[in-house]
């Protein structure tokens, strides 16, 4: 429990990246890590009403995020991504890219005094950078206003102080006993929530004056359920902003993280993506025809999936591959083994982002890349996040080149998303001078 508690890829033992299937028996319950494609199309495609997301997972976030999207099920879940989803047509993309393109200059301008070549933990940067984008989308606020920063900084102090799983995750506990939380934990959560009905209460006040902005806030605020008519109320929002911070944050900063370091590691690939990229401001119809810059971050997907583990629950008596699994029982779907799968993949630790574009490689990809999971729960800022990462991706190797610090070697770890357990340190130079180095 110790283990898990502290680091859950630490804690699986190294046969699981050659296994169709796992069990694990506790003494309160038993869980299945599924690795087997067909097994996993069923749980999160054929059969999502059957395998509801497990509250073992839920239980820890709750404080923060209440009853959002992210935690909900059933007529409850289905309700509020038909009021979510439209926010996040592909239409809205375009909408969104000027605020992202402005985020994305503001993170190479960040980073211009820090290319001196000295040593640099990238995470911070990185963290700063995604959650400006989530401030300019959602409410049209750069990062550096007062209430984005206060906000900002609870999150990382959240962060700091929340495991992935709690007592619950491994004791079944009943709806009527109180969960305990610790301190900081509960503080945090409740400074975050009040920022955000702060903000949410703002915008309701503006839209009702007719002067709202038209980003992300506004459309979600004022998107009716097609079927009841019904639009979220200021609490049922605070729950979703934070939820929205919380993925769109945390998952986007972690992959440009993880995606910076094996640049870093692979410089042959820094120089490709800064050939494909024009010199001149970008353009949304500029994006897609930045075909390695995308390999590239869908490979840093790959082997650093920001989200390592699903995990949903049998709502009955089933069996998987000739097994019994108990209605209760826990299904763990883990995006971290699936994408480095001994049988699913070429060289799967291998960082190769000529796969994508590789016929052979197709099936793997069809049946076991899910960083954005899948399905109908599959994540509704999938396409928002990809723009994000190709974007920041090119302009920031276009300006400057990431180099590898002696001895210090990242190692991942899986808090709320996989992070690494002493920073990523790099070295950043300017790419119009390289001469400047720094032991």
């Amino acid at each position: 429990m110790k283990l898990f508690r502290a680091d859950i890829l630490s804690a699986q033992p190294a046969k699981l990246y050659g296994a169709w299937m796992a069990e694990f028996r506790t003494l309160f319950f038993r869980s299945y890590l599924v690795n087997d494609p067909q097994v996993t199309e069923r749980v999160l495609k054929t059969e999502p009403d059957s395998f509801p997301k497990s509250n073992r997972i839920s239980e820890g976030l709750r404080p923060l995020l209440g009853d959002s999207v992210f935690l909900t099920n059933g007529e409850a879940w289905k309700r509020q991504r038909r009021i979510i989803d439209p926010a996040f047509e592909g239409g809205r993309l375009r909408e969104v890219f000027p605020s992202i393109k402005a985020a994305s200059a503001a993170t190479v301008a960040r980073l211009a005094p820090l290319a001196d070549g000295t040593a640099h933990d990238i995470e911070p940067l990185t963290s700063h950078a995604a959650a400006d984008v989530i401030f300019r989308t959602l409410f049209s606020l750069p990062i550096d206003t007062p209430i984005a920063q206060s906000v900002f900084s609870q999150f990382r102090d959240y962060q700091r102080s929340q495991p992935l799983l709690n007592l619950a995750a491994f004791v079944r506990l009943p709806k009527w006993m109180p969960r305990v939380f610790r301190r900081q934990t509960s503080e945090t959560a409740k400074t975050i929530r009040a920022l955000i009905a702060e903000l949410t209460e703002t915008r309701l006040e503006e839209i009702l004056q007719g002067r709202a902005p038209d980003d992300l806030a506004t459309k979600i605020m004022t998107t009716p359920d097609p079927e009841t008519g019904e639009i979220f109320s200021a609490d049922e929002m605070v729950d979703q902003v934070a939820i929205f911070f919380l993925a769109g944050h945390e998952t986007s900063a972690s992959a440009l993280a993880w995606t910076l370091y094996l640049l870093a590691m692979y410089p042959e690939w820094q120089d490709k993506i800064a050939e494909e990229v024009p010199d001149s401001d970008l353009e949304f119809s500029d994006l897609s025809k930045l075909r390695v810059t995308r390999d590239v971050f869908r490979e840093g997907l790959r082997l650093y999936p920001p989200v390592p583990m699903m995990v949903r629950e049998a709502a009955e008596n089933i069996e998987f591959r000739r097994r019994d699994v108990k209605r209760g029982a826990q299904i763990v779907l883990s995006p971290w083994h699936l994408h480095r799968h001994t049988r699913l993949w070429d060289d799967p630790d291998q960082f190769d982002p000529t796969r994508f574009q590789n016929p052979e490689a197709k099936q793997a990809v069809r049946q076991a890349y899910m960083p954005f999971s899948s399905g109908p729960r599959v994540c509704t800022g999938a396409g928002f996040a990809m723009l994000e990462g190709v974007l920041m991706l090119a302009d920031l190797v276009r300006a400057y080149r990431f180099e590898l610090v002696q001895d210090r070697v990242p190692v991942p770890v899986a808090h709320l998303t996989v992070r690494a357990k002493d920073g990523i340190w790099l070295r950043i130079l300017p790419r119009q001078d390289q001469s400047v180095s720094a032991d």
